[in-house]
C-alpha cells in the first residue's frame, strides 16, 4: 500500500495562504518573546508546517527521510524566496548531517511517533545535540494518550473543497498486539455529487504516551516545558478531549 508521502500532490491538497497564515499564528504565539534567529525541523516533510515561520525573519533548516518530501520542499521555498538548508536522513542519525547549533530544533507533523518507543529517547537526544544553549526544543503530536485510552478507530475530517471539487477524508486505525497502529487515509474526491477519484494510504505509527516524553526532556535537562494544545489557538490542552498537542522546552544554558 503505498505512503501519502510519495504523494506530494495529496498531501499538500489542503494548503493555503489561509493555513499559512494559521500556522504562522501558532509559531508567533508559542514563541512569544524568545530571541528564535534559527530553526531546524527535523521532520520538515514539504515544509508546509514550518516555511511560514521565515516570516518571522528566522533562518529555517530542515531534514526529512523522504526525498520526494524534501523536493516539494524546496520549490515551495524558493516559489516563496525563502533560502533554506535542506538534508535528506533519518532523525535518529541527525548528528552525522549537521554540524551546528541552532535556537530552535523541532519535529512537526506527528513524526516521532514513527519510531519505537525505545527509540524515542535516542531521537530527543540527537534533537538536543543541535540545541544551543538556552535555546528550545519543540514538537507536536497527535493526543496518543486520548487514542489509546479510548481505543479510537476512525477518525473524521469535515469535507473540504479545492476548486468546485469537493474532498472527504476519513482515517480508519487499526491496533495491533504490538502497540502500534496502522493508520488507512481513505480520500474520495466529488465533482457534480459523483465521486470521480478515490485514493487509499497506509502509515504505521507507535503511539507515544506524553509522560515519557516530558520524563526524557527532563532528563536531558530542559525547563520550563511548556505543553500546549497544537494549534495553540485552540486553547488549553486536555488530556482527555484534545486532538493534538505541542511542547517546548527551554535547554540550560
Amino acid at each position: 500500500m503505498p505512503s501519502v508521502y510519495d504523494r506530494t500532490d495529496i498531501y499538500d491538497l489542503f494548503d493555503s495562504p489561509r493555513k499559512d497564515a494559521a500556522t504562522q499564528a501558532h509559531w508567533e504565539a508559542l514563541l512569544a518573546g524568545k530571541p528564535i534567529r534559527s530553526a531546524l525541523d527535523v521532520s520538515i516533510g514539504t515544509g508546509s508546517l514550518t516555511l511560514p515561520l521565515a516570516a518571522l525573519g528566522v533562518q529555517l533548516s530542515g531534514s526529512d527521510l523522504s526525498g520526494t518530501m524534501l523536493a516539494r520542499c524546496r520549490k515551495k521555498a524558493e516559489l516563496h524566496g525563502i533560502p533554506i538548508d535542506l538534508r535528506q536522513c533519518d532523525f535518529r542519525t541527525l548528528t552525522a548531517h549537521f554540524d551546528r547549533k541552532y535556537d530552535l530544533v523541532m519535529s512537526t507533523g506527528n513524526s516521532l511517533a514513527y519510531v519505537p518507543n525505545n527509540e524515542i529517547t535516542g531521537v530527543l537526544a540527537q534533537m538536543d545535540a543541535l540545541v544551543a544553549p538556552g535555546g528550545y526544543l519543540s514538537f507536536d503530536l497527535r493526543n496518543w494518550d486520548k487514542i489509546l485510552t479510548q481505543n479510537q478507530r476512525f477518525y473524521f475530517y469535515n469535507p473540504a473543497f479545492v476548486g468546485d471539487d469537493r474532498v472527504n477524508l476519513m482515517q480508519v486505525w487499526d491496533h495491533h498486539d504490538d502497540s502500534s497502529i496502522t493508520f488507512h487515509l481513505l480520500y474520495t474526491f466529488e465533482r457534480g455529487n459523483k465521486i470521480f477519484q478515490k485514493e487509499h494510504f497506509e502509515e504505521r505509527y507507535y503511539p507515544v504516551q506524553q509522560q515519557l516524553l516530558l520524563d526524557t526532556l527532563a532528563s536531558l535537562g530542559y525547563k520550563s516545558i511548556q505543553v500546549n494544545a497544537f494549534p495553540v489557538q485552540f486553547g488549553a490542552f486536555d488530556i482527555e478531549r484534545s486532538d493534538w498537542y505541542c511542547v517546548l522546552a527551554q535547554k540550560a544554558k
